[in-house]
């Protein structure tokens, strides 16, 4: 029989969603606070970044490691500032857009985002079927195909609740640590070398196309914007305090997560620059030559460890694209559309890149070029909306963060106007 309740018990207010969350314990209090970061960071590591990051090792051995830990750097902040934004505001990113910037800028910014999105199909389509075919030898357009409806069924999750949604692109994310780790123990690092390429330079135009490319394939402009709405209604806050110790926490979740990320980045260039450049074969500049030079070169496990990795990459960053789409057209424009058709429509390009047989290694890198220069698009909106007090209250940015931020986004602006100036004039 339940004991009766006193009236005196019965008058106190219930805890807020956060104390509930953190009475969980030590640890799994903790634990369930992390996760919208984890979500962000399979974006960081998207077939994209397996394109930029082997060729860029093949070609140019560890010269390019320092764009690698700077781009992590930069996401670190970058995602921080956005996971910041949704627990300030309780909205995302394009939403305040649309509140606080004048209609034509809006619709501007969602159109770029909208051609973001299928740059970003692009990459993460392309990985996929690639990845399938590698392994059990499926068409690309077939692949491609397969690649959706599997997206779609990782998507699902997210209607049956956001946690179980980040469990299972967290352990997509384990699986392609585990997979560069495995080819990572099975070559010889230069540690002299490599200890060299974190002093930042660059080698000719086609160096300097490789780290705008790597930096577009780290810096997602997607999940600028899905970060700031992933964290935004996830535990409501009820007082400034409990959104300082929110903030605290999502502090937590990104330096694990990206920094997860990055030693996944950094992992990947180690590889091809200990395998392939030290070998000769500077030329290996395609996610199918790679896979080949790893079953040469090393073993069948190695180069089987590098297919799963990107197949699971590709999955699981072809969801969260997905996912950040919706949350772009919704915050925007005020519009929701079916999640088939907005998938039928950003992923049309890609099966026709794959229908077509356009060199598929190649195409990720433009994708990722494409990617980088979108990121002034997400960054400078961000850092103008984070430092006002009139938004972000008293989690308003300090002027030291804006100064960084401000930075942040001026370099990726001028290695951008770099290229240009050099490919088209130079």
């Amino acid at each position: 029989m339940t004991p009766p309740v006193s009236a005196e018990a019965a008058t106190l207010p219930l805890p807020s969603p956060l104390r509930r969350t953190r009475a969980r314990g030590r640890v799994r209090g903790v634990i369930a606070m992390l996760g919208p970061a984890f979500v962000a960071s399979v974006a960081y590591i998207d077939p994209g970044n397996f394109a930029t990051n082997i060729a860029g090792g093949a070609k140019y051995g560890y010269m390019l490691l320092w764009v690698i830990v700077a781009a992590n750097l930069m996401a670190m902040l970058v995602q921080y500032l956005s996971a910041k934004t949704g627990i300030a505001t309780g909205k995302n990113l394009p939403e305040l857009c649309r509140e606080h910037f004048r209609k034509p800028v809006t619709f501007g910014l969602w159109l770029q985002a909208e051609a973001i999105a299928i740059a970003t199909d692009l990459a993460e389509f392309v990985g996929a079927a690639i990845a399938l075919n590698l392994l059990f030898g499926v068409p690309p357009f077939v692949a491609g195909l397969m690649t959706a409806v599997v997206a779609f069924a990782i998507l699902a999750l997210q209607s049956r609740g956001a946690r179980k949604f980040e469990l299972a692109i967290a352990g997509f994310l384990g699986i392609v640590f585990l997979g560069f780790m495995y080819d990572l123990l099975h070559v010889h690092v230069d540690t002299g070398a490599a200890a060299a390429g974190l002093i930042p330079h660059f080698s000719g135009t086609d160096s300097v196309m490789l780290a705008v490319g790597i930096l577009g394939a780290t810096v997602m402009p997607h999940v600028v914007y899905l970060h700031s709405a992933l964290t935004s209604r996830r535990i409501p806050a009820e007082s400034i305090e409990e959104r300082r110790e929110l903030l605290r926490f999502q502090r937590l979740d990104v330096v694990l997560a990206m920094g997860l990320a990055g030693v996944i980045n950094l992992s990947m260039l180690l590889v091809a620059a200990s395998l392939f450049h030290t070998s000769g074969l500077t030329g290996v500049d395609s996610i199918e030559g790679a896979h080949a030079g790893f079953e040469r070169l090393l073993s069948g496990g190695a180069a089987l460890a590098f297919a799963v990795a990107l197949l699971a990459s590709g999955l699981s960053s072809s969801s969260v694209g997905t996912f950040a789409g919706q949350v772009v057209m919704q915050g925007f424009i005020d519009r929701r559309i079916p999640l088939f058709l907005r998938r039928a429509v950003t992923m049309a390009p890609s099966l026709v890149v794959l229908g077509i047989g356009l060199n598929a290694s190649d195409t990720l890198v433009v994708s990722q070029v494409v990617l980088s220069f979108g990121i002034p698009f997400a960054l400078v909106p961000m850092v103008l909306l984070t430092r006002r007090k009139d938004v972000m209250g008293a989690l308003v940015n300090r002027r030291a963060t804006t100064v960084l931020a401000s930075i942040v986004a001026t370099l990726i602006i001028c290695l951008n106007a770099f290229l240009l100036q050099q490919t088209f004039f130079g």
